[in-house]
């Protein structure tokens, strides 16, 4: 499986043309980016405010976009090689993110005691083939597709991201006209010394929600010439902020206060708007879709950290059959006794974001950086890496 080319085209020369090889790279780039992280932004701009929250989203896919530069620019790659791989075990709660958030959608979830109907059990009540078990073995399985690529399952989990934006979007400029929504808080409310603390708490998911580096070196060995990976990054990054901002901004202005940790559970209530419940299972369905593929993605890159972790002297994961079978079949099930152990994803969130996604997304590149062994850093870089 390759992520951008084809086994079938490698040798085409037509296929090698810069703009096409770039094009599906920033589709594959911005499937690793919007994940299920994006669903917890409207909650963080609920909590930091519609200003603070907005201006916060841009500083992180700006520092987002200084640390792969670092990564790809600077020769002490193989040494964040080595720290990558050794945390490729945590990468897999991404995995469990998929999975959770996929299974919120369409099984249901619990917040505060109160449940959230999923869509099956909206469609065909609570049954064991609308549980979360059965619904889990399902999307699991999606791993066994036999995709060749996985560039055209980018693109259309890009394409899905944005159906569920726009329906969202559209859902809120409809109840504008109609004057059902009230003036968004700018600013957050700050009391006491709790308060301010709890500010942070945003940090983990808006981490969570750029961390895209355990990919990047997948997609770079795939491309002629290193020096285009710039460009894949900035533009994916200004693709998924751009994403990121509007479902943030919609999402907060559609809920307000009522905005919950998981922005998709507030679509199982009455929107007050014609055919709104077709909408509310349009806007769920559509990024459950999104995160089975994106589940086919990640997984990718997870399974290639662990098998060098662990075989590191032996030969290529592609030329063996058993062993690319046998990693597989432990990872889903570990994956499927996680998402299925661990009902809240809040809980990874929480974990992810705060240890394995701020060290694979900061301070492993900087470590690299700064220890600058061809003595290359300039002023600007250690400025930056003083964030």
């Amino acid at each position: 499986m390759r992520l951008v080319i084809p086994k079938t085209q490698e040798t085409d020369a037509g296929f090698d043309d810069l703009m096409e090889l770039i094009f599906w790279s920033c589709f594959n780039l911005s499937t690793t980016i919007i994940g299920a992280g994006i669903m917890g932004l409207p909650a963080c701009v609920k909590k930091l405010g519609m200003v603070p929250g907005l201006l916060i989203i841009i500083l992180t896919a700006f520092l987002t976009e200084k640390s792969i530069e670092f990564m790809i620019r600077f020769p002490g790659l193989e040494i964040f090689l080595l720290m990558e791989v050794s945390w490729g075990m945590p990468l897999e709660n991404m995995e469990k993110l998929c999975g959770d958030m996929c299974c919120d959608v369409i099984s249901g979830t619990s917040s505060s005691g109160i449940h959230h109907s999923g869509v099956l059990e909206g469609w065909f009540g609570v049954h064991w083939w609308t549980g979360r078990t059965f619904v889990l073995v399902v999307i699991t399985f999606a791993v066994f597709a036999p995709f060749d690529s996985l560039r055209f399952t980018s693109a259309l989990s890009v394409g899905l991201a944005v159906v569920f934006l726009v329906i969202a979007v559209g859902i809120s400029i409809v109840k504008i006209i109609s004057g059902g929504i009230e003036m968004p808080r700018l600013f957050p409310i700050i009391t006491d010394a709790v308060s301010v603390f709890e500010l942070f708490t945003v940090v983990p998911v808006l981490v969570t929600a750029y961390i895209c580096h355990y990919n990047v070196h997948s997609i770079d060995n795939e491309l002629e010439d290193s020096s285009w990976m710039h460009g894949v990054v900035r533009t994916s990054l200004a693709l998924c902020s751009s994403v990121y901002l509007l479902t943030s901004f919609f999402g907060f202005l559609l809920f307000g206060e009522e905005t919950l940790d998981d922005v998709l559970a507030n679509f199982d209530t009455d929107l007050g708007i014609p055919f709104g419940s077709v909408l509310n299972d349009a806007v769920r369905f559509s990024y459950a879709a999104h995160l089975v593929l994106v589940f086919s993605v990640v997984f990718y890159a997870v399974r290639v950290n662990i098998d060098s972790l662990i075989f590191s002297s032996s030969r290529p994961l592609v030329l063996d059959n058993f062993r690319f079978a046998s990693i597989t079949i432990v990872l889903v099930g570990i994956i499927f006794l996680g998402a299925n152990f661990i009902p809240s994803i809040w809980d990874i969130f929480q974990f992810t974001g705060a240890t394995a996604a701020v060290c694979v997304g900061f301070i492993f590149p900087a470590a690299v950086t700064l220890r600058d062994r061809y003595n290359i850093a300039t002023k600007e870089t250690r400025f930056y890496l003083s964030l």
